[in-house]
């Protein structure tokens, strides 16, 4: 496993910009494993809900998560308004970083991470490959 530390910038959409760089990356898969800063605007898909619900203001990032494969990737955060009042759910693309998105993304080179409709579920789902001969304890042999 190799840690990237990454910060995105004002006005950058946060979820656009993640698979921007997973996609130039060598390695097929990858996963946020801590998503802190602030949005100016917050696009999420509640649960249950097929459209995203947009929040516009001050916002700050309370967690963000997920997997990222060269195709996509599936992400959930939870953001917190100017009241302290938390919302979460699916990040969706329009999701725009206000002061700063400081971000830990944990890439996996031993397994290869894709994405595919599923049709029991309508949705891309994950679909997980192993590259290497990982043993106990996520050793590589």
């Amino acid at each position: 496993m190799k840690v990237v530390p990454l910060r995105l910038m004002p006005g950058e959409d946060l979820r656009r910009t993640l698979e921007t760089w997973m996609a130039q990356r060598s390695e097929q898969a990858g996963c946020v494993i801590s998503g802190i800063g602030s949005l100016s605007v917050a696009r999420l898909r509640l649960a249950g809900l097929e459209e995203p619900t947009t929040l516009r203001g001050d916002l700050e990032i309370i967690s963000l998560a997920g997997s990222l494969t060269p195709d996509g990737g599936h992400l959930h955060s939870a953001v917190a308004d100017s009241t302290g009042a938390v919302i979460g759910g699916h990040l969706c693309s329009g999701s725009m970083v206000r002061t700063t998105a400081e971000l830990v993304v944990a890439m996996l080179p031993e397994w290869r991470f894709a994405r595919k409709t599923d049709p029991a579920t309508g949705f891309a789902e994950l679909l997980i490959d192993q590259l290497t001969d990982v043993g106990e304890m996520g050793e590589t042999s």
